[in-house]
C-alpha cells in the first residue's frame, strides 16, 4: 500500500491510497468522504502506481463532483437533538453512557443499531421470497444500498437521517433486485408495487438532498 496526494481544482489536497490486490482484473477507484476525505484505488498485481495516478486523473470530474457535494460536517455535543428515523434523537452522555470524548462514536453506534432494527421491520412487510438472506449496514459514499446475487442487501445507515419514507424507498428498491437484478422497466414496476404511492417523490428527495445525510459524524 502506498499513499500519494490528489489535488482538487480548488487546491484542497486529498490523500490517495493505492493498494495492490490479488485476483483483481481492473483498476477500481472509490472516493471516501467519511470519516475523512480519501481516494482509495485498488490495482491488479503488476499494475504500476503511475497507472493508478493516471486513472484518478481521468476520473477527475467525477471525483470533484463527489467531494463538491460533501456537506460541511456538524460537530455534535451533549444536549444536541437531531432527527433520526423521523423522531428527535438526544445526544446525551447519560443516555448513551461512556466517556464524553467518545460521545459521537457511541451515538453513531446506537443509530446504526436503531437503523437495522427499523430496516428489519420494514422488510417483514414484503413477501417472503423477496426478503434478503442477510442485511449488512454500511457507511458508503457512492450508493445508498446494494443487493448481491447471494441475497445479501447492504444499506447505508445514513438513511436513518432521511425522512422514513425515503429510507423505505431505498429498502424496497434493493428488495426488488431480489427478483430483477437490473434496472429494466419491469424492475421499476416492482419497486412501485412494493412501495406504493409516492415512490417518485421519495426518489426525488434522495437525489436532491442525499448529500446532507453525511453532515454528521
Amino acid at each position: 500500500m502506498s499513499s500519494h496526494i490528489f489535488t482538487l481544482s480548488d487546491g484542497e489536497e486529498i490523500p490517495l491510497v493505492i493498494e495492490s490486490r490479488r485476483g483483481l482484473r481492473n483498476i477500481t477507484l472509490r472516493p471516501k468522504t467519511t470519516p475523512k476525505k480519501e481516494i482509495h484505488i485498488s490495482l491488479p498485481r503488476w499494475t504500476s502506481v503511475s497507472s493508478a495516478i493516471k486513472f484518478a486523473e481521468q476520473k477527475r470530474a467525477w471525483i470533484e463532483k463527489i467531494f463538491a457535494r460533501t456537506p460541511t460536517k456538524i460537530k455534535l455535543h451533549e444536549g444536541d437533538k437531531i432527527m433520526v428515523l423521523g423522531q428527535e434523537f438526544l445526544i446525551s452522555n447519560q443516555a448513551l453512557g461512556g466517556r464524553p470524548e467518545f460521545l459521537e462514536r457511541r451515538a453513531r453506534d446506537k443509530i446504526k443499531e436503531m437503523f437495522l432494527a427499523n430496516a428489519k421491520e420494514i422488510i417483514k412487510t414484503v413477501p417472503p421470497e423477496l426478503r434478503p438472506t442477510r442485511i449488512a449496514v454500511r457507511d458508503t459514499t457512492s450508493r445508498w444500498g446494494s443487493c448481491s446475487s447471494t441475497g445479501t442487501i447492504s444499506l447505508s445507515y445514513r438513511l436513518a437521517f432521511a425522512p422514513p419514507e425515503v429510507m423505505r424507498y431505498v429498502i424496497m428498491h434493493e428488495l426488488a433486485h431480489r427478483k430483477h437484478m437490473n434496472h429494466s422497466p419491469t424492475f421499476w414496476n416492482a419497486v412501485s408495487e412494493l412501495y406504493g404511492p409516492g415512490v417518485k417523490r421519495a426518489e426525488l428527495w434522495l437525489k436532491k438532498n442525499g448529500a446532507q445525510l453525511h453532515r454528521y459524524f
